[in-house]
């Protein structure tokens, strides 16, 4: 059996969704963020270290998986019997591969420092440092953070164009691991009216059974 530990409104969602596209029967163990900071609570670090989500357990094995590409790759290659990943060796397989690794290694990065930086313009500081620090963030957002997101949507926006999902015309893991962070931009509008086909691709996933499945599974989480 696995067991995924799963923080509200976080990446674990779509391992959920992984697990009802694999159809693995699962249990969820919730954990819920910190009101203030909106960090993992300590209890997570019983089940991994870093204290992250998501991390599984498989009862077969007594096995710990933390990370959400090795999760996937974990789930599809013990139980996936061959689905959700295209064959070895064809174009599709090396646009699964990139995708996989573009998720986290690209995007979320300049996803997770627009946060950090917006994040600066608002928090509670002595008056006369504001003016300063929101200075700083604006111009890292308008030099750097700001231009990599747009080249990142504009690329992905291309790819969209020419392929109904991340690996070609079929889901694959690509797709589970690429759907938390253009949920987010969509959710967050960082995607604009410039990226129809980000749009139609979150729609297309929401869309899907398993999707909705998942949802309810995992409870309420604000990027759907």
């Amino acid at each position: 059996m696995i067991t995924v530990h799963h923080l509200n409104n976080s990446r674990s969602q779509r391992i959920l969704w992984a697990l009802e596209e694999l159809n693995i029967p699962y249990e969820i163990k919730r954990y819920e963020r910190d009101s203030v900071t909106q960090l993992a609570p300590a209890s997570l670090k019983e089940v991994h270290p870093l204290g992250k989500s998501p991390v599984i357990t498989d009862s077969n094995g007594d096995i710990t998986v933390a990370e959400s590409g090795a999760i996937i790759e974990y789930l599809i290659g013990t139980y996936g019997q061959g689905n959700f990943i295209p064959a070895i060796g064809s174009e599709e397989h090396r646009q699964y591969v990139y995708w996989m690794h573009f998720s986290e290694g690209t995007l979320m990065q300049q996803l997770l420092l627009k946060i950090i930086f917006d994040k600066v313009k608002t928090d509670p500081m002595p008056f006369f440092i504001k003016p300063i620090a929101k200075g700083i963030s604006d111009k890292v957002m308008s030099d750097y953070v700001g231009p990599n997101i747009k080249n990142n949507l504009d690329y992905i926006e291309s790819h969209l164009s020419e392929s109904t999902w991340f690996a070609g015309e079929s889901i694959s893991g690509a797709d589970f691991q690429m759907s938390f962070p253009l949920e987010a931009c969509v959710a967050g509008d960082v995607a604009g009216s410039n990226y129809p086909n980000i749009k139609a691709y979150v729609k297309r996933v929401h869309a899907r059974a398993e999707y909705q499945s998942a949802l309810t599974s995992g409870g309420p989480y604000d990027y759907a």
